[in-house]
C-alpha cells in the first residue's frame, strides 16, 4: 500500500474540488480524506495501490472542471491503519 499527502494549489476552492475529489479517489478505490486549507490550497492525503495513488496525482494535475491547478506537491506517509472509505473534510 501506498501513501501520499498532497496539496494543491491554485483556484483550488470554491469549484468542486473537494467533491471532485472524493469521487475520483472512491473511483479508484483509495481511502483518505481531503480538505481546505487556510491558505487557499487543498490537502488530501491518499492511500492504495501503487497504480491507484499514481493514477490520482496525475489527476491531481487536472483537477475539477473548474479549477485551475497551478502546482501539485505530495509526499510520502504512512496511511493511518483505521482509513476507511474516503472523507471531505471542512
Amino acid at each position: 500500500m501506498r501513501c501520499e499527502r498532497v496539496v494543491v494549489t491554485g483556484r483550488v476552492q470554491g469549484v468542486w474540488f473537494r467533491a471532485w475529489t472524493e469521487e475520483q479517489a472512491l473511483g479508484l478505490g483509495l481511502t483518505g480524506w481531503v480538505r481546505n486549507r487556510a491558505d487557499g490550497a487543498v490537502e488530501a492525503m491518499i492511500a492504495g495501490s501503487d497504480e491507484a495513488v499514481a493514477t490520482m496525482l496525475a489527476r491531481f494535475h487536472q483537477g475539477s472542471p473548474a479549477s485551475s491547478v497551478s502546482e501539485v506537491r505530495h509526499d510520502p506517509c504512512e496511511a493511518p491503519e483505521d482509513t476507511d472509505g474516503f472523507e471531505v473534510r471542512s
